[in-house]
């Protein structure tokens, strides 16, 4: 490939980069960079070499723009994913809390429902005491009734032997 279809085909995809709203920003800004960014301890100052350098700095500016772009945007990722992780921390602290909350509340509800079934017991059974009670009465009256219908069906079979014979 000769040096002119190099020119030719670089000055295409600069064309083509001119059209992209990011490579835009970057000639306004004139590929100003953060001072955090790795590169831009390693690159020269990009704004004066922009001007001065020629086609082959602009692509090359380009270039170092898109790996610092890369760079941010793979420390913006790591940074969500750590953020993301913190919250998951967080809710799952969150939910051991509720559980634990959720756990002494059940707790002391099943003592309160546990209290009032011992007294609903304690009712019903005095209820309960008191049928068989009544129960044991009936049942001693029907005893003694049933002994003096034994004496009057013996005195009346006395009898009828008596005016029988």
């Amino acid at each position: 490939m000769s040096n002119q279809e190099f020119q030719l085909q670089d000055g295409e995809q600069e064309n083509g980069k001119l059209d992209n709203p990011f490579f835009i920003n970057l000639e306004k800004n004139e590929l100003i960079e953060t001072p955090s960014r790795k590169e831009h301890l390693n690159a020269p100052a990009l704004s004066t070499n922009v001007n001065t350098a020629g086609p082959k700095s602009k692509s090359s500016n380009y270039f170092i723009a898109l790996d610092s772009t890369t760079e941010s945007l793979q420390e913006r990722t790591q940074q969500l994913i750590d953020k993301i992780n913190e919250n998951r921390k967080k809710d799952h602290m969150l939910m051991n809390n509720f559980r634990e909350s959720l756990l002494m509340k059940v707790s002391t509800l099943a003592e309160k429902l546990e209290e009032r079934v011992f007294l609903v017991y304690d009712h019903n059974n005095k209820i309960i005491q008191d049928k068989v009670q009544e129960f044991s009465d009936i049942m001693g009256r029907i005893k003694q009734m049933e002994m003096e219908l034994k004496q009057v069906c013996h005195t009346v079979e006395k009898l009828y032997k008596d005016l029988c014979v």
